[in-house]
């Protein structure tokens, strides 16, 4: 039970401090915002669906993650 407490303890903390380290690519952002003065608006919708793919992927695994320590937990 120790263990599992502090292994939930790091996933959270990570979780919650990840919020600092929040960045943007200059090159996506330059390519983006040239392409919306030229009237141009498909690359920033791809830009969109790109940040909300890779922005799902930890709560997918996390997800993934605690549905395995549940099941393993019942075994016993």
């Amino acid at each position: 039970m120790k263990r599992l407490r502090t292994i939930l303890f790091t996933a959270s903390a990570l979780l919650l401090l990840s919020g600092a380290a929040s960045g943007q690519c200059a090159m996506c952002r330059a390519n983006a915002e040239s392409n919306i003065r030229n009237g141009e608006n498909e690359i920033g919708r791809g830009l969109n669906n790109g940040i909300l793919y890779l922005m799902s992927i930890p709560y997918v695994l996390a997800g993934v993650g605690v549905i395995i320590l549940v099941r393993n937990r019942r075994k016993y």
